[in-house]
């Protein structure tokens, strides 16, 4: 009877429990939901600039209508417009070496003299035996007249004596490579050649260029083969001149592309009175290949690229003393030249756009303008040392 009891006065205890622990689990799972909830309407709140943080400091700048003249830049090499390496047809010892290093030398004028006596007497062996054979055909013609000798004979004495005149202007052929003489007119370079110097066929003596006349290689991207043309300018720079440009006329192109880079040459003559310049030197070359044009200009800093298309930040104004914001917006973008990027569409003059600041931004975000830490806005910028 007491187990009874007991049973009885424990059942009331035990729902009791249950119906307690079933309403903490209530609770608990309605405070997760509402937690989870509220964490994600605030994140949404914050990635879309909803959330209240202090603005975010930018540097921006006023767009306007720039000037642009299209430009292509690329790099070339000047070479003489008559240029050679002097060398020796024959081996023999050198003589002489009529030129120094520097030297601005004529058309013919001798270079080099080679050691020539053994050429000498062969060419008199092969003039005495010309004599000779002339002398024998004069005589066999005169008996050949009276029915002396044959016809045959004859034709060998005159087969004789073409024979010998051939063989002495072979052998003034060779005497005459024993001398090297200047090509063309030109400054004559450094030579390494002295007299007892033994030369073979092909040894170097010095190189000649004409340096008052210099011409400039370069590449053009296929492209462009529509607008380049025969007459037009192009600009050099070089580094050991800075700030001094070289105007060159385009004389030559390439009659076809390379098929490896899809590039064509272009040869360009510099204008007369460029001693300074060499043959071989790097150039910078800027050739306008369009006339001259407003576009609206911006940093190329100042643009994001995306797969999905190029973007920047505009600020609009708040009425009243509310910071300004930023709004993202897209652009179609043109040319570059330097810093600058040209804007074809997607923003107007007078618009305010974010040059630096843009990466921690998102479109509604309240921003505080500074005049620090500009980008770069050059059209031809410099290299600064720091």
């Amino acid at each position: 009877m007491h187990g009874d009891f007991m049973t009885v006065q424990s059942a009331p205890s035990l729902k009791k429990r249950l119906i307690l622990m079933g309403a903490l689990m209530t609770l608990l799972v309605v405070g997760l939901v509402g937690f989870t909830l509220f964490k994600r309407a605030m994140m949404q709140k914050y990635l879309t600039g909803g959330a209240a943080h202090p603005p975010q400091v930018v540097t921006a700048q006023v767009i306007q209508w720039t000037n642009w003249q299209p430009s292509f830049d690329t790099i070339g090499s000047l070479r003489a417009a008559r240029g050679v390496q002097i060398s020796v047809e024959v081996a023999g010892m050198v003589r002489r070496v009529a030129f120094k290093a520097g030297d601005e030398v004529q058309a013919g004028q001798t270079l080099v003299e080679m050691v020539d006596d053994a050429e000498r007497a062969a060419l008199q062996a092969q003039i005495a035996g010309l004599e000779l054979a002339r002398l024998t055909l004069k005589r066999d013609e005169a008996q050949y007249a009276v029915h002396a000798i044959s016809q045959a004979q004859l034709e060998v004495d005159r087969a004789d004596v073409d024979s010998r005149t051939a063989q002495r202007d072979q052998a003034l052929a060779l005497l005459a490579k024993k001398k090297v003489t200047a090509p063309f007119a030109g400054q004559m370079g450094i030579t390494l050649v002295n007299p007892g110097q033994y030369l073979n066929p092909g040894d170097k003596i010095a190189t000649l260029q004409t340096v008052h006349q210099l011409l400039v290689d370069f590449n053009l991207p296929q492209q462009f083969l529509g607008r380049i043309a025969v007459g037009q300018w192009v600009h050099l720079s070089f580094e050991a001149w800075p700030g001094k440009t070289f105007a060159a006329q385009v004389v030559a192109r390439n009659p076809e592309v390379d098929a490896s880079t899809r590039n064509v040459s272009v040869e360009a003559r510099l204008e007369p009175g460029t001693a300074s310049l060499l043959p071989g030197a790097f150039a910078h070359v800027t050739w306008d290949y369009d006339r001259a044009a407003p576009r609206l200009t911006l940093p190329q800093s100042a643009i994001a690229f995306n797969p999905y298309g190029a973007t920047v930040f505009v600020i609009q104004r708040g009425p009243g003393g509310t910071p300004p914001k930023a709004q993202q917006v897209f652009i179609t973008t043109g040319a570059t030249r330097g810093d600058q990027i040209a804007v074809l569409s997607g923003l107007k003059a007078g618009d305010e756009v974010v040059t630096s600041g843009q990466l921690k931004l998102k479109s509604g975000m309240s921003v505080a303008l500074s005049t620090a830490a500009a980008p770069p806005f050059a059209a031809a910028p410099t290299p600064q040392e720091q």
